[in-house]
């Protein structure tokens, strides 16, 4: 069988490896034509070592861009150069580079950026069930004009130097549309049959053949919509191969699932789904094309590991691995020079995919250097001109990052931990329920501290006297923060307390899982968690304690329970199992006052109110205080005085571990 690390023929192009970065969407575009910023992203994979990067998604149709704000298009002529800017840094470095073609069909929106307003177009009138408008159904010139743009499309790519195109066929997007029988409700020659549905994808193909020659062409596929009958399932999805890989046009078939009512599928979070998922659909695509063309797979293959069993089993020609590029860049140099113990691990926390659900640029939570490439790229940290002593206080994401760099850049280096082991809050997390890859992150951010010599010291409290002894030259506080017990909320500017708090049966989250985790009965048998942030805590400890069979419900003033979950695509994952072990959800409520055993609730838009009594514990987890005490007894003295993470304000684990890098570079 193959091998991982030996060279493939896609098309006329020679690939180096069968290690391949999928597309994701960066959301770097300027003017709808990569920016440099997205040049450098990609660039940076490419000196990794990869051995084809396939871009986002870019625009092959006229009337498609409406609901994505940064997005480019390969239509445009000032795309050309770009490209040809793209191409220069990538052949340098012997990886090619694909660009994906798409047209978003009724997953767009007509009311997107200002200039250009324009219907929805699709093959039926069947609305998209995330952006809900109906559209218009496409006719035979508006199909015509669709497949001239995007072989115009392909031959820009070409034009700019790159090696191929890919057709966007999956996800629930225009392709998929009319290949999938919920979308196409069509009875012309685009509709009916499963032949008829792959019309669109073939006269596109075709074109682009015309238009291009043997310049290379794969399509992207989802092998099964999670829909049921009604959706493309396997038996489906083997006849539209077949006929596909019977046209003689495609050089690849890029195996991937799910549509736009199930993402969470395709893009599987933390705890959900086993790493290489999509390898059994692929094992049964190579044997439907049966070498008419090449078979790629993707599915949370995070690890070079399974990559290479992947292609050495013969299930797939190629894997492709895209959160494990984001995460880190550098993964096949590592494996390739025997540095695979230094590999950033992607933990799953998705916080690409909930920056891009926002609409904002793709960031990594483990990778700060993720669309920084410019000035935070591989070897870009540079020795310090003068090496100093520095201390950081705080063991958790923030203090970790900051240590490491600095050690880096020739610094000496303390780190202080008063807890017995590093991690901070994330120590917290992962021994929650489907949680555990957080010990990932912290062996992620700890593996260098050792590497490079930083001396962490566990246990040890940082006082005011040990750090005014003048042995530092510089002191990072990056000490976190505490859960907030007085119930205070944005929603009750009126009041600085929540009436009732200060029993003995209302906790902090923090506090209330440590003590669920020693004993799942010690919070009762009626739970009611105060939930201001959206964020897993309360609904991992509402697992926890349901599983028990304790009775929990959860209250939130947000429009929706779980919102930062949502994002993340973690919700539809962690609902379905608090609703079947019979956790309530109160979303748009909050609580007047706790008496006792008693609480009060109420809806925040008006109402009868709710009196709940024989609660046993009030759970709150609302906002966040600074430990910042250290920092105000430091203050003053004289010494070089640095707050970074949450001891600086409560944010997300993403943004603590930036400034740690930035600290750490400025030190």
């Amino acid at each position: 069988m193959a091998d991982l690390w030996s060279p493939l023929s896609v098309g006329p192009v020679q690939v180096k490896n069968r290690v391949r970065m999928t597309p994701t969407s960066p959301l770097y575009g300027e003017n709808e034509v990569l920016s440099d910023r997205q040049i450098a992203y990609y660039a940076e994979r490419a000196r990794g070592g990869v051995g084809m990067v396939t871009t986002e998604q870019q625009f092959g149709h006229r009337h498609s861009m409406g609901g994505f704000r940064g997005s480019v298009s390969a239509l445009k002529p000032e795309a050309i150069p770009r490209f040809a800017e793209l191409a220069e840094l990538a052949h340098a470095e012997d990886c090619r580079v694909f660009v994906e073609l798409l047209g978003a069909g009724a997953h767009d929106s007509s009311y997107g950026p200002v200039d250009g307003w324009h219907p929805v177009w699709a093959p039926s009138r069947i609305p998209s069930a995330a952006y809900g408008e109906t559209p218009v159904v496409m006719d035979s010139a508006f199909i015509a004009e669709l497949v001239v743009d995007f072989a115009q499309a392909a031959a820009n790519v070409q034009l700019g130097g790159l090696d191929g195109v890919e057709l966007h066929g999956t996800h629930g997007y225009l392709i998929q549309q009319f290949l999938s029988p919920i979308y196409n409700r069509r009875i012309d020659r685009y509709g009916g049959s499963v032949e008829r549905r792959c019309q669109l994808a073939l006269d596109i193909a075709g074109a682009i053949r015309d238009r291009t020659g043997e310049f290379a062409l794969g399509i992207r596929l989802s092998l099964d919509e999670f829909l049921g009958p009604a959706g493309i399932g396997q038996a489906e999805a083997e006849e539209q191969l077949d006929v596909l890989a019977g046209s003689g046009l495609f050089d690849y078939f890029d195996i991937s699932c799910g549509g736009f009512t199930n993402i969470h599928r395709a893009v599987a979070p933390m705890g959900a789904a086993e790493d290489g998922f999509l390898v059994e659909h692929a094992r049964r695509a190579t044997e439907i094309v049966a070498g008419r063309a090449l078979v790629f797979v993707v599915g949370k293959i995070r690890d070079l590991e399974l990559a290479e069993r992947i292609v050495a089993d013969g299930d797939a020609d190629m894997v492709g691995m895209t959160r494990a590029h984001i995460a880190d860049p550098l993964i096949v140099e590592k494996a390739l020079t025997g540095r695979r113990d230094e590999i950033v691990k992607c933990v799953g926390a998705n916080e690409c995919v909930a920056r891009l659900f926002k609409n904002r640029e793709l960031v990594c939570m483990m990778n700060p250097a993720t669309g920084r490439e410019r000035v935070w790229g591989s070897g870009t940290v540079r020795p310090a001109t003068v090496a100093r002593r520095v201390a950081v206080v705080g063991g958790g994401p923030a203090g970790m990052r900051v240590a490491a760099v600095a050690a880096e850049r020739g610094h000496d280096v303390v780190l202080y931990e008063r807890e017995s082991e590093l991690g901070g809050h994330l120590n917290l997390l992962k021994r929650l329920p489907t949680r555990g890859e957080w010990q990932t992150a912290i062996e992620n951010l700890g593996r260098p501290l050792d590497a490079l010599g930083v001396r962490v010291l566990t246990g040890v409290e940082a006082t005011l006297q040990l750090l005014s002894s003048g042995e530092s030259d510089a002191i990072v506080l990056a000490t976190g923060a505490t859960w907030d017990r007085t119930g205070f909320s944005p929603l009750r500017i009126d009041r600085d307390l929540m009436p009732g708090v200060e029993q003995s049966n209302v906790v902090d989250i923090e506090s209330a899982i440590k003590r669920a985790l020693e004993d799942s009965g010690s919070l009762g048998d009626r739970v009611i968690i105060l939930d201001e942030g959206g964020s897993y805590l309360p609904f991992g400890l509402a697992e926890l304690l349901s599983s028990s069979g304790c009775g929990v419900e959860i209250v939130t003033r947000h429009l929706v329970a779980g919102e930062e979950l949502a994002e993340s695509l973690d919700l539809p994952y962690v609902l379905p199992r608090l609703i079947e072990a019979g956790v309530r959800i109160s979303a748009q409520h909050f609580i007047e006052r706790i008496d006792g055993a008693s609480v009060e609730l109420y809806g925040i838009w008006g109402g009868p109110r709710r009196l709940e009594t024989s609660v046993d514990t009030v759970v709150l987890a609302m906002l966040r205080t600074p430990r910042d005490r250290l920092f105000e007894e430091l203050s003053g003295s004289g010494l070089e005085l640095h707050r970074i993470g949450d001891a600086l304000a409560p944010r997300r684990t993403a943004v603590a571990i930036y400034e740690g890098e930035k600290l750490g570079r400025e030190l």
